[in-house]
């Protein structure tokens, strides 16, 4: 394949300056002298430049230079991607193992180099883990225009050794325009930001979020030779959002470099100019949401103590209005249907922001990617995140702000069918509730619906692109009409205003929205190396009880159809297959026998733990400590992938035996 005239002058000036960084010439003159003094005998030869590269090649100074010159490298079919277009979804995979990159001679690259962390004064007086010890880590993720990394986990310490390379590809937004190198011009137009995203895990596999940052890397624009060095200092989250968590080290590089620079003075304007707008849009919102908030209280007095909430915290501490964290978020081919991204939300775990000492409870509405990272939050980031995937599917879903049983602050979602049809979706569980308002003004022996769902009051609902209030007398769920076309029942925002502080691309301080990862666990490896866990851990509990095992593998086997057959329900909310379960234990049980099983569910695949919280269970711990004639045991272990590392684990411990009786 030939290129044109000036793909080939670049590729040329990107191999060029790659070789002055390896010092070549230096190598070169060193050879060249070393191989004439090895010449200066009494009866000189000819030195062609055959022999030459000869003595380049056995000192490997060409396998060198041909081993760090990979621009490309050949991809099967089901792997390759075009290079015109970014990646719709990141598949997650083990960084240790990438030793090439695909590089495009006809793109622009940011090269991001993570140089080691310091003064990350919590972890001053820890001390160096030995061979072996599991010990706490720090993960960095980065997200940058569509596309996701992370790094290898390095041991806490004071100056974690985050030694990281990352290739984020710059390319154009307009239409036609992908396939394009990027100009200093169009890159200074970019006010796209790096999102660093800081991530601890501790020995038992614990998450915490130490820190959110967001890195405006065009400052190398101004650099001649397209490299530059910087510290960032990361802050904390939450309440401590103004303390200092620790600084990382950072390069800068673009690839090829640019042949024409611009100044810092209008790299300064641009960005003054960005945060000038963005400040100036969210002033007028502001001004905007405190007349509307005035004339909602007009309505009725009472109004005062609904839940209507427009704006919330994120984790560094900055106050967004609650519609910037909806987006419509499609999943690609990681997820296949709304109940399925229901179930995917719920497998991330919930946890109340952390707060430091007494008091309520700590605001802390995440942005999506650190939600992601971390793998748990709480219902606010699961609401947010469902309705930004039922959006991506099609469907006219809502974040409701309310409250459940004893006034308790809540958050899910609701869908408004084209039938009118109202449906409550819990993210937490995927439980779906079928909404039927009561009416107050029927007569007191008509038949009434009852209320399935435990939601008690309702203050809004809001998308991407709308904010309601409720202005019913009511703010009971029960007692509420979701008829948003009805200004008597409803309160709208302007979606003009929405749109001027929610819309993406609309103000420089709303993050982008990140892909979704796909599953980097395989299924059947992790389900297999979780039973040999269980099975392990089951014998050696029935050895301290001076109980012998037997394994049953048939039994084991049959155990698969339910397992498959509880997933599927909580997916789609249907059992299916249940017969023919019940069909083969009978023919496996023989007559005379007493079959007994037990499933339970998790979301993590830590064996030991898994096992403590089973053997809490009487009716397991009646299965696994079975005493008794032919007794024979099972266990079967089936493991879900879901995008973003989540999975579901479903564990059935069986037994059958000769009954006495």
């Amino acid at each position: 394949m030939s290129l044109p005239p000036e793909k080939a002058s670049e590729l040329k000036q990107i191999i060029h300056n790659h070789l002055i960084k390896m010092d070549i010439h230096g190598k070169i003159r060193e050879v060249l002298a070393e191989t004439v003094r090895e010449n200066l005998d009494p009866n000189p030869r000819t030195f062609s430049e055959g022999d030459f590269l000869l003595a380049l090649q056995r000192r490997g100074i060409v396998d060198d230079v041909m081993k760090d010159l990979h621009f490309t490298k050949e991809l099967p079919d089901t792997q390759q991607e075009s290079p015109s277009k970014p990646a719709t979804h990141f598949i997650d995979k083990d960084l240790t193992q990438i030793k090439k990159a695909n590089i495009d001679p006809t793109r622009r690259y940011l090269y991001l180099q993570v140089l080691g962390g310091k003064a990350f004064l919590e972890h001053l007086q820890e001390p160096d883990p030995l061979p072996g010890q599991v010990c706490s880590t720090f993960t960095l993720y980065l997200h940058f225009r569509n596309q996701r990394f992370r790094s290898k986990p390095v041991a806490c310490a004071c100056e974690p050794d985050l030694q990281e390379g990352f290739l984020l590809e710059v390319h154009k937004d307009g239409m036609g325009e992908g396939g394009q190198m990027a100009d200093a011009t169009t890159m200074l137009s970019m006010c796209d930001p790096v999102h660093l995203v800081l991530i601890k895990t501790d020995a038992s596999s614990e998450t915490t979020l130490v820190s959110s940052y967001f890195l405006d890397w065009r400052t190398i624009l101004t650099s001649p030779n397209g490299k530059t060095s910087t510290a960032v200092e990361l802050l904390g989250v939450g309440s401590e959002s103004k303390v200092s968590a620790g600084v990382l080290n950072l390069s800068l590089e673009l690839y090829p470099p640019l042949t024409g620079t611009l100044s810092s003075d209008i790299i300064t304007t641009q960005q003054s100019l960005e945060r000038q707008k963005t400040a100036e849009k969210e002033r007028l919102f502001l001004v905007y949401a405190k007349q509307w908030w005035r004339e909602f209280l007009e309505i009725r007095p009472s109004h005062q103590s609904k839940l209507v909430k427009i704006f919330a915290q994120d984790e560094n501490g900055v106050n967004r209005p609650v519609c910037s964290y909806v987006r419509v978020l499609r999943a690609g081919r990681l997820l296949e249907s709304p109940r399925q991204a229901a179930r995917f939300v719920s497998l991330l775990a919930q946890e109340k922001a952390p707060v430091v000492g007494g008091g309520g409870k700590q605001e802390q509405w995440c942005t999506l990617l650190a939600f992601l990272c971390r793998g748990k939050g709480d219902c606010e980031d699961h609401a947010t995140l469902l309705c930004s995937l039922l959006l991506g599917f099609g469907l006219d879903a809502y974040v409701c702000v309310g409250t459940k049983a004893k006034g308790v602050g809540h958050t899910w979602v609701m869908t408004h069918g084209t039938d009118g049809t109202i449906t409550f979706w819990e993210s937490l569980t995927t439980h779906r509730y079928l909404h039927q308002a009561i009416d107050p003004e029927a007569p007191p022996l008509a038949a009434q619906p009852k209320p399935s769902h435990p939601y008690r009051t309702v203050g809004c609902v809001f998308n991407h692109q709308a904010f309601l209030a409720n202005c019913q007398p009511s703010d009971a769920v029960e007692l509420s009409v979701f008829d948003f076309q009805n200004p008597s029942r409803w309160k709208a925002m302007s979606e003009e205003a929405l749109h001027s502080v929610c819309a993406p691309g609309s103000t420089t301080s709303l993050p982008p929205l990140p892909p979704l990862c796909a599953p980097s666990l395989e299924p059947h490896s992790a389900s297999n190396q979780l039973e040999l866990e269980m099975r392990y851990l089951v014998s050696e509990h029935r050895k301290d009880l001076e109980l012998a095992t037997v394994w049953d593998d048939h039994l084991s086997y049959l155990l698969s159809s339910a397992l498959s057959a509880y997933e599927q329900e909580r997916c789609v909310g249907v059992t299916r297959g249940n017969e023919e379960f019940q069909d083969a234990v009978r023919r496996a049980v023989p007559d005379g026998h007493t079959f007994k099983g037990f499933p339970i569910h998790f979301l993590h695949r830590h064996a030991r733990r898994a096992f403590t919280t089973c053997l809490r269970s009487p009716f397991c711990d009646e299965i696994v400590c079975c005493r008794g004639d032919h007794v024979r045991l099972a266990v079967r272990v089936r493991v879900f992938a879901y995008p973003e590392s989540a999975c579901a684990v479903w564990i059935m411990f069986a037994c059958k035996y000769r009954s006495i009786l």
